[in-house]
C-alpha cells in the first residue's frame, strides 16, 4: 500500500474534498500520472478568490455527475477560459426510497447502494470513463456533490484499471470522511438550520468500498469485464492506462 501523502489536497477555500487521484503505484511498477485526474465535492461554490487558484491547476474538463434537480438546485461550475463542462447523470435511485436505518451496517447500506448505481447508472458511468480516457480532456476532474459516492466510484474504477492496488483504491476513497467533516463544520457555521445530516451523506468507510469491489469483480470477473459490459471499450481501457501511467 502507498503512502497518501500531504499534497494530494489541493486547498480552494469554497471545496472540501479537491484532490488529485495521480501518485499510486499502477501496472509494470508505473506510476498514477500527477496533474491528470482530480476528484471533488460540488464546484458550484467556486468564486473569485477560488479563480486564480482553479486556473492554475489547469482544469481543460470537469464531469460533473450530480443529478439534474441538483444541479439546478445549486447551479454549476463558473465559467472559464478553456474550460469544457460535461454533466452525466449515471441513473440510480434516490437513497431517500431506502434510508439507512440507524445502528445497522453503514458499510454494507453504502456498498449496496454503489451496487444499485453500477447496475444501473452503467452508461453514465461508462461515458464518465470514456472522457477520463481520452488524453485530450486532460486535465479532468470528476464531481458530484460531496465528491465521494458517485465520485468515488467513478475514480475507484478508474484506479483499478490502471492497476492501483485496492488497498489503495479503498484508502483514497476514505478519505473523504475528513473531507466531510469539514463540509459538515461549514454547513453549521453557514446554515445553523440544517441539522442531522444522515450518516450515509458525511461517511465513507473503507469497507463499503472494499466490498463494492469484491462483489463487483464476483459478479463480472473483473473491473475491465464490468466496464465492457457498460459500454467502455478496449481502446478507451488501454488509452486510460497509456496516458494516465507514467
Amino acid at each position: 500500500m502507498d503512502a497518501i501523502d500531504d499534497n494530494r489536497n489541493i486547498q480552494l477555500p469554497a471545496t472540501f474534498n479537491f484532490r488529485d487521484v495521480g501518485g499510486y503505484h499502477g501496472h509494470d511498477a508505473r506510476t498514477v500520472s500527477r496533474g491528470r485526474l482530480y476528484r471533488s465535492d460540488s464546484l458550484h461554490r467556486l468564486d473569485e478568490q477560488d479563480r486564480d487558484a482553479f486556473a492554475a491547476i489547469g482544469i481543460r474538463t470537469v464531469i460533473d455527475l450530480r443529478r439534474p434537480t441538483e444541479v439546478e438546485r445549486d447551479g454549476r461550475v463558473p465559467s472559464y477560459p478553456g474550460l469544457t463542462y460535461r454533466h452525466i447523470h449515471p441513473e440510480h435511485d434516490d437513497w431517500a426510497a431506502t434510508p439507512h436505518q440507524e445502528g445497522t451496517d453503514l458499510a454494507r447500506y453504502l456498498a449496496d447502494r454503489y451496487a444499485d448505481l453500477a447496475q444501473t447508472g452503467t452508461a453514465g458511468l461508462a461515458e464518465a470513463i470514456g472522457l477520463i480516457a481520452d488524453s485530450a480532456n486532460a486535465p479532468v476532474v470528476v464531481h458530484c456533490v460531496a465528491g465521494k459516492d458517485r465520485t468515488g466510484i467513478v475514480c475507484a474504477l478508474t484506479l483499478a484499471v490502471l492497476g492501483v492496488d485496492d488497498a489503495d483504491i479503498v484508502a483514497d476513497y476514505a478519505l473523504s470522511t475528513e473531507a466531510s467533516a469539514r463540509f459538515s463544520a461549514w454547513l453549521t457555521a453557514t446554515m445553523p438550520h440544517v441539522t442531522d445530516v444522515p450518516a450515509p451523506f458525511l461517511a465513507s468507510p473503507a469497507e463499503a468500498m472494499q466490498t463494492f469491489l469484491d462483489e463487483l469483480r464476483a459478479g463480472y470477473g473483473s473491473v475491465e469485464a464490468y466496464l465492457r459490459h457498460a459500454g467502455v471499450t478496449d481502446a478507451q481501457l488501454d488509452a486510460l492506462r497509456e496516458h494516465l501511467l507514467d
